[in-house]
């Protein structure tokens, strides 16, 4: 100690200020992510501006929303995970958020079809870089028991992004052009890039787990785990069907709003907002919730509600999508989405608990490339071409695109079935992987 009357001694070195704080961690982390998809969606509510400016059809819109984000996104992922698993998370989630709004900004920058092609593979770049991780970070601040509320508040992503890319990415496009909209969207993701590097610790690698956290498992591995696991199997089998027919109806929703009721950009960016949210958050938050609640007594639930859902919001989805009234439509349409997305945050848990603390960067990686695939390029594509199919036989104003939704929607269905299979095993599972 220095004398009396005597300060310490300065070093001249920025103070630290990052904290070691679930709260703080889990809200950036959600925020990030949230901002990822307002970035990925925003392009859904700018179909119309698009189609008449680059002259698009239905199945071009497809490939730039879904394959053409999925691209790099894929490959890059996988190859990032592995990096997460040995390295810090945090820079790396920090850079991706950087690279995805500067893409981002680009897509506003464009003079024609191919050049957004491009730049929306940089979106699909960027995030590929800093999502991966963000799932593990989140692991390795919440205990098991707390782990699937913990990831359905991260999964609050899509609905809140959903709202904010709609609602906002409309208004921004109708008043100041779609160039504009692109550019608003980039710069929140600049802030939060700074955010996370300055301000969150690096959480110790497993420390609410047991067993050996040192070891990094091979890519095959971790593929195989999830093959050999049944529950495993299923869940992922029946996650990737329910979120490729929700990436084909939210990238489409808008557009038909439009073309058959005759919605501006700004209704049918609020309307397609307001049903893919403020239901949707209820139903995320709400499934992960009761996933933790009821299955701490009986862990079948984190399937079987699931399941349970999917059954239920197909039949509500093709009910509301046939309305001739729009509120009547659209009602319908928030009633399905209250339960349509039940699946994604018990979902997420359950591979996270499955998995082992250096298994999760890569585990993520590895179900974020099955959905961007299925999900977010096959979706939207398979809308986009079902719609021209059905074109010729239905040429009413939207009557294609209300065909090929009601006709993907059915796909629930299916998804329900992998759930409710998932159901007979994944207590046993969890039990045994909680088990180290």
């Amino acid at each position: 100690m220095p004398p009396a009357g005597q300060s310490l001694p300065t070093t001249g070195r920025v103070p630290d200020l990052r904290r070691d704080s679930p709260a703080l961690a889990l809200f950036l982390l959600t925020a990030i992510s949230t901002i990822g998809f307002v970035d990925r969606i925003i392009m859904n509510v700018l179909v119309e501006p698009l189609r008449k400016e680059f002259a698009l059809t239905d199945t071009q819109i497809g490939l730039l929303v879904g394959l053409a984000f999925a691209v790099l996104n894929v490959v890059l992922g996988i190859a990032v995970a592995r990096i997460a698993e040995r390295r810090p998370r945090l820079p790396l989630i920090a850079v991706g958020t950087l690279l995805w709004s500067i893409a981002t900004a680009g897509c506003g920058m464009v003079g024609n079809w191919v050049q957004l092609l491009v730049a929306r593979i940089g979106v699909g770049v960027g995030e590929a870089v800093g999502l991966p991780a963000t799932a593990s970070v989140v692991s390795d601040y919440f205990p098991p028991k707390r782990r699937a509320t913990a990831m359905s508040v991260l999964a609050l992503a899509p609905p809140v992004g959903a709202l904010i890319g709609s609602a906002g990415g409309a208004w921004i496009a109708q008043h100041y052009g779609w160039r504009a909209a692109f550019q608003f969207a980039a710069l929140p993701g600049l802030l939060l890039a700074l955010a996370i590097w300055v301000l969150v610790a690096e959480p110790p690698r497993g420390r609410h787990d047991r067993g050996d956290a040192g070891a990094v498992p091979p890519l095959g591995a971790v593929i195989a785990r999830f093959w050999n696991i049944r529950s495993a199997r299923h869940l992922l089998a029946g996650s990737s069907i329910a979120g490729m027919v929700g990436f084909g109806l939210n990238a489409f929703l808008a557009a038909m709003l439009a073309r058959r009721f005759g919605f501006t950009l700004v209704e049918a960016g609020v309307a397609a907002g307001l049903v893919a949210s403020f239901p949707s958050t209820i139903s995320v938050l709400a499934g992960g919730w009761l996933a933790d609640r009821i299955g701490a007594r009986n862990p079948s639930a984190y399937a079987l509600i699931p399941g349970l859902c999917l059954l239920v919001s197909a039949p509500l989805y093709l009910l509301a999508i046939t309305r001739d009234v729009p509120w009547q439509l659209l009602s319908l349409l928030g009633l399905s989405a209250l339960v349509q997305y039940t699946y994604l945050g018990g979902t997420s848990g359950v591979f996270q608990n499955l998995m082992g603390p250096r298994m999760r960067a890569t585990s993520t990686a590895f179900t974020s490339m099955v959905y961007t695939l299925i999900g977010g390029g096959l979706g939207p594509l398979l809308l986009g071409l079902l719609s021209g199919y059905f074109a010729p036989l239905h040429p009413g104003p939207g009557e294609s695109l209300v065909w090929a939704m009601g006709a993907i929607a059915l796909l629930y269905l299916w998804a329900a079935l992998h759930y409710l299979l998932a159901a007979r095993h994944v207590g046993e599972d969890l039990r045994e992987a909680l088990a180290g």
